[in-house]
């Protein structure tokens, strides 16, 4: 069979993946981007827009709970069908958007599944696509449960999609997924139960904030169960049994919908990566410090699909798409900078956090102290009604920079960019302190965390 031939084929066609693809092909390459799914990536359709939209409408109804008896009164609520139809006026758009782009710039959209056929040819719907270079970036997926009744799972990109939601949730996980998307549904009117097999959720974030986000989605109505491993979901005529183990205990839950929120992993188990020479792990795709596959020197990774250090987050993504872009053009001269990563958890409200953990620092040779405090009385918390507030501040006493910062607060999504920079750019907390904040905003209220 003939094969296509191209400079470039890209695997993905979200944030790790056409970034490289139009940058490439401004250098005159020729470029396929093959997706098995709409084109435009998780971010865009499946994940953090649609998700963000949704999380809009919760804090308007979460602000006017916090504000009642403080001038405002009881009354909304959300309306999910009007809602969803609202989410899909930024999510339905995409797909053409992305094709349009890509045909106006003279990339080539293939829609299907990739595998391997050698070293440096990929078939798709039994086409087959000869490439000078590769890109692997087509992001994750949830993990296999392993579980008796797993095809009962609903998973996040149908949580998304739905037209109207059941009276009782259970998300199996306790990650950012369930955590978000529990905050979202229990303020449209379920009830939300949380199941986590370990006895720490959230497990990437300062342990301090989490028992204090902890103790707010618990006052939002939401049942969170520790130590609960989930065996079995069982599916009855009018609901969704599942059952679990705590602590020897057997449990039982009732619920509608049964939503995974436990973890994804690299979506290339399918791709036949050994008869195209590419060592992979559970991490994904093995590359070096410039995001070429230890294994196939013509085959480059990004994104949730690598085996790189970075973390599983859209600007990492699009970052490491720009370094394996560079790369491939230039030969192996860049290498990805990690530091400074911010990472946000979109609860009410929400959970931010950029560096080391104080356990982390802890293991360092330096100097260094915390500056933690609960907040709720400061007049940034007080105004809007936020009894769940903190910040949780390390800093190197050797050099006066910031090691780590972990926020738990209305707008500290924001907020935790300035931190990052002032890490990434190794600016003092003596400076960050001389800064003249514009006041009362969120931002003033770093000069207090130092």
């Amino acid at each position: 069979m003939a094969s296509q031939q191209y400079d470039l084929v890209v695997i993905g066609s979200g944030s790790g993946a056409l970034g490289a693809a139009f940058r490439i092909k401004k250098e005159g390459w020729s470029v396929a981007v093959i997706d098995s799914l709409p084109f435009g990536g998780t971010c865009a359709q499946r994940g953090c827009d649609p998700k963000k939209v949704l999380v809009g409408a919760a804090e308007i109804i979460d602000r006017i709970e916090r504000m009642s008896e403080k001038g405002i009164s009881d009354g909304s609520k959300i309306n999910w069908s009007e809602l969803m139809a609202f989410k899909n006026t930024f999510t339905e758009p995409v797909p053409d958007s992305r094709i349009k782009s890509m045909k106006n710039a003279g990339i080539e959209p293939v829609n299907g599944r990739a595998k391997f056929i050698n070293e440096n040819t990929i078939q798709v719907n039994g086409e087959n696509f000869e490439a000078k270079k590769i890109l692997l970036a087509n992001g994750a997926k949830p993990a296999p449960l392993n579980i008796e009744g797993e095809e009962h799972l609903t998973y996040s990109d149908e949580f998304l999609a739905l037209n109207e939601l059941p009276e009782n949730i259970v998300f199996v996980g306790g990650g950012y997924i369930s955590f978000e998307f529990a905050h979202i549904a229990a303020r449209a009117g379920s009830a939300v139960t949380i199941l986590h097999r370990g006895d720490r959720p959230l497990e990437r974030f300062d342990k301090d904030l989490v028992g204090l986000l902890m103790d707010r989605t618990k006052e939002t109505g939401v049942d969170i169960q520790l130590n609960t491993d989930v065996k079995q979901i069982q599916k009855t005529e009018n609901n969704l049994i599942v059952r679990g183990n705590s602590n020897g205990e057997q449990k039982t839950f009732k619920a509608g919908m049964v939503i995974h929120g436990a973890g994804r992993i690299p979506d290339i188990d399918d791709m036949n990566l050994e008869t195209g020479n590419i060592q992979f792990d559970k991490k994904g795709i093995t590359v070096n410090d410039y995001l070429q596959s230890v294994s196939n020197e013509n085959v480059y990774s990004a994104g949730d699909a690598s085996g790189s250090p970075g973390l599983p987050l859209t600007p990492v993504a699009g970052m490491e798409s720009r370094i394996a872009a560079h790369n491939i053009l230039n030969g192996n001269s860049q290498t990805p900078e990690y530091s400074a990563t911010s990472s946000v958890v979109f609860t009410l409200p929400p959970l931010a956090s950029v560096g080391m953990r104080e356990e982390e620092a802890q293991n360092l040779n330096v100097q260094y102290k915390v500056n933690y405090q609960e907040t709720p009385g400061w007049y940034s918390s007080k105004r809007i009604g936020e009894k769940h507030s903190a910040f949780k501040v390390i800093i190197n006493e050797d050099d006066d920079t910031i090691l780590g910062a972990h926020l738990l607060g209305d707008h500290y999504e924001e907020v935790i960019n300035l931190l990052a920079m002032a890490i990434r750019f190794g600016i003092s907390t003596k400076d960050l302190k001389r800064m003249i904040y514009a006041y009362p905003t969120r931002g003033s209220d770093i000069a207090y965390m130092l």
